[in-house]
């Protein structure tokens, strides 16, 4: 038997032009609409202001929000992505179904099995690997020397 509730991941880019409580309150309101929709808000996400690929409303940059959430019905959907279509704070939006990979997916990177977390550990790994070898060439160099 499956869960009946569906989740959905969406991403949106507000303009960074606005005050910054103003920039937070954009994204609390769709978290407030999706509360509203008896929906469960699984993770908000502030990434935070990222340079775009391309320029979009004469901007070069935007403040990135996701909200993961889980939902009755997909019936939301339709009424969120409208009220994104027209607020003018909104510079552009993506709303994805998950399935249950990509559920795993985004609780493994809240966990910090996957991402930034997990390539500064490889680094760390490695670190003492390197110092070896740097360690070798050394003893290398001082035997040439005494030679």
């Amino acid at each position: 038997m499956s869960d009946p509730q569906r989740s959905y991941e969406i991403t949106f880019i507000v303009d960074p032009v606005l005050p910054g409580e103003e920039i937070s309150s954009t994204a609390q309101t769709y978290v407030d609409l999706l509360k509203n929709e008896n929906c469960d808000i699984v993770h908000v996400d502030a990434m935070g202001l990222r340079q775009l690929a391309y320029e979009m409303n004469k901007r070069s940059s935007g403040v990135y929000y996701c909200i993961e959430f889980n939902a009755p019905t997909g019936e939301v959907i339709a009424k969120l992505e409208l009220a994104l279509k027209r607020d003018e704070r909104i510079m552009r939006f993506l709303t994805v179904k998950l399935d249950k990979f990509g559920v795993k997916y985004n609780e493994d990177k809240r966990k910090g099995l996957i991402g930034k977390k997990k390539k500064q550990q490889e680094e760390t790994a490695d670190a003492p690997k390197a110092e070896a070898s740097g360690a070798a060439k050394a003893d290398d160099k001082q035997s040439k020397d005494a030679e």
